[in-house]
């Protein structure tokens, strides 16, 4: 755009007058809006793993990762996807056996200045994967039915961590947990076995260190590391299932490595139920050490005081049940941080109604509570999108009669629609940033970022497409929505289990 001015006018008022109007329509040009750049369809598969995102083809852009698959334990050609973060286009596929649930783990292994992938799923399948080109660099491989601890990770990979160098060859090393029978039926507790933690060589799969939970029970649980003030490396890991007790425990990364998490500490319990979504670390009492903060799927909230061994807080619920991840943002007008969680009113497998529930992270006094929709697993991202001070939360939901019910001959509503809302918990305000009619979208978090460096958020989600059963695929659409949110600082919770996939909140 040009604005010619003509004519020997010398006008002091006249030429400001001009001025204005080039200041006008520059910031008019520059107004941003909401803009789909990509929509990524697949066939007959879809993904209960959430996307993360990294640049792989080196254009400046960030790429997104995400595990895929058709039917659980079902072959797929499609278990690992590269996706072009500026076309949506695939940049490479990695086959799995089943699958693959897990959300990826980037370390350049490889050392050729290209982010590696590590994930896992169903059908004891994990994988470190060359970014460059989805080539195998290793792949666990199940030959131990006959040792006393690996006979029992013959299951499923969930999240993993990374931890120091333990072998001494100058690399991180991959912590993880198999187990969960994907066959066996809610409440029939035969054919289960124990979960096991697991220590990695990140350069070649090898197993360095396991051991099974000290309860004997399984584990859906993805293991989080950190390490406290004096630098001591710590593990946090989960057994029990949707119907089965479990506890929460906290080790030593030296336990695990000397094959002894028998010597965990027990956090907190639950009886007729486990801990499956991963908790998450925040420092809520201002002291400088983290204080660990999640659910069980009871649906019983604790934060845990890790210096004091001590409960700041619990807070209890009825009638509900979650798997979800909590995230964390600056809700209110105080400053410590605040915790978010989806639940889902019902009885596994027979869920109705998704509530979103705030607490305040000093109290865990409730200060937010009403329903998103129905039935779904998927955890929020949190921004704040209108540069008030206070941040909001970005969920996918469901929506359709939250009450239709469930039979082998009706697998799924009539009609449904899956929406991408944003919420704002001063106004209690609901805006509906995208919507689907015909989809649904049940475990896969969204990730919101700048992937381009233009100073803008982008947002990063999938949706999945199935009208005859609500739980399987017969494919997915994969969205990229460029915003107008400028983002002034890198989010906190931008991703599921956090910004950087590791549970812990950064201020």
């Amino acid at each position: 755009m040009v604005l010619i001015i003509t004519g020997n006018r010398n006008n002091f008022w006249e030429m400001g007058f001009y001025l204005l109007v080039i200041l006008f329509l520059f910031s008019a040009c520059e107004q941003k809006s909401t803009e789909l750049i990509w929509n990524k369809s697949f066939y007959q598969i879809g993904s209960q793993s959430s996307p993360r995102a990294i640049d792989i083809n080196q254009d400046g852009v960030l790429d997104i990762i995400l595990g895929a698959g058709g039917e659980e334990m079902a072959q797929t050609d499609q278990g690992v996807l590269a996706i072009d973060g500026v076309t949506g286009e695939v940049l490479w596929s990695h086959p799995a056996p089943a699958h693959v649930v897990g959300s990826a783990t980037f370390y350049d292994i490889n050392q050729d200045g290209i982010q590696d992938v590590f994930i896992g799923g169903r059908g004891k399948f994990l994988a470190g994967i060359n970014g460059k080109n989805g080539e195998t660099i290793w792949s666990y491989d199940y030959t131990f039915g006959d040792h006393p601890i690996l006979q029992n990770a013959r299951y499923n990979f969930y999240n993993s961590a990374l931890v120091p160098d333990q072998n001494g060859d100058g690399h991180p090393e991959l912590l993880t947990v198999n187990g969960g029978n994907w066959d066996a039926l809610p409440g029939d507790d035969s054919d289960r076995w124990p979960g096991v933690l697991m220590l990695m060589s990140l350069t070649d799969g090898s197993i360095l260190a396991a051991d099974t939970m000290p309860d004997g029970q399984e584990s859906y649980m993805s293991p989080i590391y950190f390490e406290n003030a004096n630098g001591v490396g710590q593990i946090i890991f989960g057994s029990g299932g949707e119907t089965f007790s479990g506890n929460l425990y906290l080790c030593k990364l030296s336990d695990l490595v000397n094959q002894n998490i028998a010597a965990a500490d027990i956090i907190t319990s639950e009886t007729g139920h486990g801990y499956i979504a991963p908790p998450s670390l925040v420092d809520l009492n201002q002291d400088g050490e983290f204080e660990m903060v999640g659910i069980s799927h009871a649906c019983n909230i604790y934060a845990y005081d890790i210096l004091t061994k001590t409960m700041l807080w619990t807070q209890s619920f009825s009638g509900v049940e979650s798997s979800n991840s909590m995230a964390i943002g600056y809700f209110n007008e105080d400053e410590v941080p605040d915790l978010l969680v989806g639940m889902c009113i019902g009885v596994w497998p027979q869920y109705q109604d998704a509530v979103l529930v705030m607490l305040d992270g000093k109290s865990g006094a409730v200060e937010y509570q009403d329903s998103v929709g129905c039935f779904a697993i998927s955890s929020p991202v949190v921004y704040d999108l209108d540069h008030d001070g206070l941040d909001e939360a970005i969920i996918s939901t469901n929506q359709y009669d939250c009450n239709y019910t469930f039979s082998e001959d009706s697998l799924s509503p009539e009609t449904m629609s899956n929406q991408i809302v944003s919420i704002d918990f001063q106004k209690s305000k609901r805006s509906v940033i995208d919507e689907t009619i015909g989809f649904k979208n049940l475990f896969s978090t969204p990730w919101i970022g700048d992937l381009d460096s233009d100073g803008y958020m982008d947002l990063i989600y999938c949706q999945f497409f199935n009208p005859n059963d609500i739980q399987r695929f017969m494919g997915m659409n994969c969205k990229r929505i460029s915003t107008p949110v400028k983002l002034n600082e890198t989010p906190r919770w931008s991703a599921y289990m956090g910004t950087h996939g590791n549970g812990i909140f950064s201020k």
